[in-house]
């Protein structure tokens, strides 16, 4: 599949370009951040251009082309997720995300690629399916390292903060974590792809009051999300609705 295939060869274009950072020592992290960035979206967008020259591409690091909102097919792309993990090379919790958008069904196919951990989840080889058992111990959720919803810690829950947003859907999706629940506000690039992963895999994905994900959409800011096994879903939007509410 395309995605998985430009998603992860993106991921060793950006693990060489780290690489080569740490052993020569001249590049500062912001810098490798802003090259890291770059040369993953010229890649994509190249790649995409020579091998689907009739559809168009939203990515992060370039300007919104607003024809996109009449085309039939877009490719969703976050060339680097989680730039802040890929500044520091002790880190692993950063991705390359790659979704395709169709009219009509929405997200058909995705990939998520977790190059520093050597891992790429994808729509066209998706993961074993969520237990639906509810285990006895609290539920773990991932949240943000930075911008943790502060209802979440009213929960009872046990919170695992990590970096990108692929890495969080991918604890989830890989039974490493329960759950992934964000409020503070992200963009259509950022959860397209894990969505898409998620879901092939059976997994449940919404806004965080149960509502549905749109993609594609004119105003391209998501205010948050939810993704989970399908067992936790009912509970989860439950808790969130009482503690948010009682806030």
């Amino acid at each position: 599949m395309l995605a998985r295939e430009l998603a992860e060869e993106a991921g060793l274009r950006l693990l060489e370009l780290r690489a080569k950072g740490a052993s020569t020592g001249q590049r500062s992290p912001d810098v490798l951040r802003k090259a890291g960035d770059r040369l993953s979206h010229e890649f994509l967008v190249a790649a995409l251009a020579a091998r689907r020259p009739g559809d168009l591409v939203l990515s992060e690091e370039a300007a919104d082309n607003r024809e996109r909102l009449l085309a039939d097919r877009v490719w969703i792309v976050d060339p680097l997720d989680g730039t802040n993990e890929f500044g520091d090379v002790g880190r692993t919790d950063w991705a390359v995300h790659v979704a395709l958008w169709e009219r009509g069904p929405g997200l058909t196919a995705g990939a998520v690629a977790l190059p520093a951990q050597r891992k790429v989840l994808s729509t066209a080889e998706p993961t074993a399916g969520p237990s639906s058992a509810v285990g006895a111990g609290p539920v773990r959720v991932v949240v943000s390292r930075s911008r943790a919803p502060q209802f979440v810690m009213s929960m009872g829950v046990e919170v695992v903060p990590l970096g990108s947003a692929g890495a969080k859907v991918a604890a989830v999706v890989l039974g490493e974590a329960d759950a992934y629940i964000h409020a503070g506000g992200f963009y259509e690039w950022d959860t397209a792809a894990p969505v898409a992963v998620a879901r092939a895999a059976g997994f449940h994905a919404s806004r965080i009051d149960g509502s549905e994900l749109l993609y594609n959409q004119a105003d391209l800011l998501m205010p948050d999300i939810l993704v989970c096994r399908p067992a936790l879903a009912g509970m989860l939007t439950e808790a969130i609705r009482e503690v948010t509410n009682a806030s």
